[in-house]
């Protein structure tokens, strides 16, 4: 995990309502390893730092070095209205755990910290581009809000070679206006748009990295394109707009969804490398009226997500158990994105805490299926 973990969890606890603390014993132990051409190390002297989260104050709270074999521990008393986290730095990288038990009767005895090399060559790939295309407003935009899925299949985190070099980039329409970075695995200062693109600076380790962000497409836009520069396992394409065209890729027409009220026309197929898919809108001004997109659209993408993944095969190599623990994540997602305030404090940490385990048994599959390949 990267230093998103860290900032979303500090975000939870600006929400937390006051809360009586308590003070526990609490235990955890675990180790700290590092990928390595498909293989993991022990990471011998590695300085694991236990953080506390809590709403006053936040920051590291005791910190120790690893052992032979990578082991360490904590004991200490907790406060049981904080939230305490892992974390260890390899080759200028953070890498922190989700959120460690602090029930004394199930101590959490097998934290696994993961670090890896970094490497500015590193292949990123796109497993999926998830795109949802609104009707037009007043004014004849059309709000677009997209959920890309990335993967790092190698043993070393992606970063970037300079300040000016992006880890992934993707082409978006041309003329798309009002880009905003949503609630992904990355920070919003991590990605941004130039040029008719979407890029990313953020470190990918290995494993899979969600992206969120919205933007509008122009008034009276004719034909829409949407570049693909690298091949794309599933493009899942919703239009509000039903008698509007798509063309391009392996693209199939699906059946239409009717969510939150709104019905929505569904595309689905895989992209490859260097094709285009292409949006037929009327060329004239539209002034139909939409209401504007809120969090049914991300309940919307979360089933459409879960139904995309079972059934299209992703066009990556891929290990068994990766489509369940995805469908669990897209699962997740759909109950609970853009709900911090609608759901108890606790809720929200478990929410949390499952979404970062599953991600975490996501990136040893695909950590495995790259071994094995």
């Amino acid at each position: 995990m990267l230093r998103r973990t860290f900032r979303r969890t500090c975000l939870l606890l600006h929400l937390l309502p006051g809360l009586l603390a308590a003070q526990q014993p609490a235990v955890v132990s675990g180790r700290v390893i590092r990928l390595s051409h498909g293989d993991t190390i022990a990471e011998a002297g590695a300085r694991v730092v236990l953080h506390r989260i809590a709403r006053a104050v936040q920051g590291p709270f005791d910190s120790t070095l690893t052992g032979a074999r990578g082991e360490f521990g904590f004991r200490w008393r907790a406060d049981t209205a904080s939230v305490y986290l892992l974390s260890s730095s390899h080759d200028g990288i953070e890498y922190f755990s989700t959120p460690v038990h602090l029930n004394a009767a199930l101590p959490d005895t097998g934290v696994l910290l993961v670090v890896s090399d970094t490497s500015s060559t590193a292949p990123v790939t796109t497993i999926s581009r998830h795109i949802v295309i609104s009707k037009p407003a007043t004014d004849g935009t059309r709000s677009t809000l997209e959920i890309v899925m990335l993967a790092n299949l190698g043993s070393a985190t992606r970063v970037a070679g300079d300040t000016t070099d992006p880890v992934w980039a993707a082409r978006l329409p041309t003329g798309a206006i009002g880009f905003q970075p949503g609630n992904g695995d990355v920070a919003a200062e991590a990605m941004a748009s130039r040029n008719d693109s979407v890029m990313l600076f953020a470190p990918v380790a290995p494993g899979d990295k969600q992206l969120i962000f919205t933007y509008s497409l122009p008034p009276s836009p004719g034909t829409v394109r949407f570049p693909v520069v690298d091949s794309i396992g599933i493009v899942n394409l919703l239009l509000e707009e039903f008698a509007v065209p798509v063309r391009g890729g392996a693209l199939v027409r699906g059946d239409s969804q009717a969510i939150e009220g709104r019905s929505f026309r569904q595309w689905t197929g895989a992209v490859p490398a260097g094709g285009a898919i292409d949006v037929d809108f009327p060329g004239g001004p539209n002034r139909a009226v939409l209401p504007a997109l809120v969090g049914g659209v991300a309940l919307l993408l979360g089933l459409v997500l879960v139904r995309a993944l079972r059934r299209a095969p992703v066009a990556q190599p891929n290990a068994p158990g990766s489509h369940s623990a995805l469908d669990s994540i897209a699962a997740l997602d759909a109950r609970y994105a853009g709900k911090e305030s609608e759901v108890p404090a606790t809720e929200w940490v478990t929410y949390l805490a499952e979404r970062e385990r599953l991600k975490a048994i996501l990136s040893k599959e695909l950590a495995r299926q790259k071994h094995l390949s």
